[in-house]
């Protein structure tokens, strides 16, 4: 099951043959509505590759709640799980918003029943086991963002794809060190 949850954040930006987000859709994305304008690109194609971040982050928001509703986790890692879920909200509305600056609409979240299905849920058995699921799921969305990073030639362009997935590493972190799990004992274990 983990293999296929990465396989899909790794495929993020291959959605519908387009290889990469157009220039205008990350700059939208970022915030930068003027460097957009100057842009041109494929916008059915970064509406779909952005509704698959959304789907993602949606499959992200409901993990944390699921998690964070199981009764499984202790306090302080339930306030870590829930600052998480924010950090996943927070990319969500950028991208909703993003995707609506396109003209296109955003995809619906699947309820957390859906989700919870999806991720084996009902397998969890305490906090190690919720934490693993997080830990997963993070280290997939890192890959993926850091997956596009080499494809923009504007430096702001591939900062955005960066400070997703610095997001996403800080979250694999804090959730590999609550399971008291080594660091990885080679450089650039991420985005290969």
């Amino acid at each position: 099951m983990s293999e296929s949850i990465d396989l899909r954040r790794r495929g993020l930006m291959r959605a519908s043959g387009v290889t990469l987000l157009s220039a205008s859709a990350v700059a939208l994305l970022a915030g930068c509505e003027k460097m957009a304008v100057a842009q041109t690109g494929n916008t059915a194609g970064d509406v779909s590759i952005l509704n698959t971040a959304l789907s993602l982050e949606n499959e992200a928001i409901s993990a944390y709640q699921i998690g964070a509703g199981s009764g499984l986790l202790q306090k302080p890692v339930l306030e870590i799980a829930v600052l998480f879920q924010t950090h996943h909200k927070e990319h969500r509305d950028a991208l909703i918003a993003t995707i609506r600056k396109l003209g296109g609409t955003p995809v619906a979240a699947k309820s957390d029943a859906e989700v919870a299905q999806a991720l084996n849920a009902a397998s969890l058995k305490n906090q190690a086991d919720v934490l693993r699921l997080a830990q997963r799921l993070e280290r997939g969305a890192a890959n993926a963002y850091i997956g596009v990073i080499p494809s923009f030639g504007d430096k702001a362009l591939a900062q955005v794809s960066a400070r997703l997935a610095a997001d996403e590493v800080m979250h694999w972190t804090v959730l590999s060190q609550a399971l008291k799990d080594p660091l990885p004992a080679k450089a650039l274990s991420f985005g290969a």
